[in-house]
């Protein structure tokens, strides 16, 4: 891939549906763009997501996700996949850093042991309390303050 070949600086990588963006996925992608010059986020796609999730989810579509994460300033791109995970994604990307939210560990980040075996970083993001897609959906159709 040429595209890596070129790249001076470390290459971040984070993943995950994205189905509403609230501030714990945005201090997870502050955290993954310090640590590297270009930061990749892999999406999961509408049908991902409902093998993973279930029926009533996502409640965007991977277009509609795909773009306001582009929007954002510290993300350079946004790459859809539709596995259920994105290791084949990791290993076509070869990032020097994968990083993922607090409630994950080293051992279950899918890719750790291709990123690591590379002489890549594994990072995990502390969970900011109080945010999270699954809690604010259920506030919602509670009909609870979200």
């Amino acid at each position: 891939m040429h595209w890596r070949r070129d790249q001076r600086e470390r290459v971040v990588f984070t993943n995950g549906v994205f189905d509403l963006l609230h501030p714990g996925h945005i201090d997870v992608l502050l955290a993954a763009r310090a640590l590297g010059g270009a930061l990749i986020v892999g999406c999961n796609t509408d049908a991902s997501v409902r093998r993973l999730k279930g029926p009533s989810r996502p409640v965007r579509t991977e277009q509609e996700r795909a773009i306001v994460l582009a929007a954002l300033e510290v993300v350079d791109a946004v790459v859809l996949f539709d596995e259920d995970t994105p290791l084949n994604l990791i290993r076509a990307l070869t990032p020097d850093v994968l990083v993922k939210g607090g409630d994950y560990t080293v051992d279950t980040v899918v890719g750790s042991q291709d990123v690591l075996a590379r002489g890549g970083e594994v990072v995990i993001v502390p969970l900011t309390p109080g945010h999270s897609t699954t809690g604010t959906l259920h506030r919602v159709r509670s009909g609870g303050v979200p």
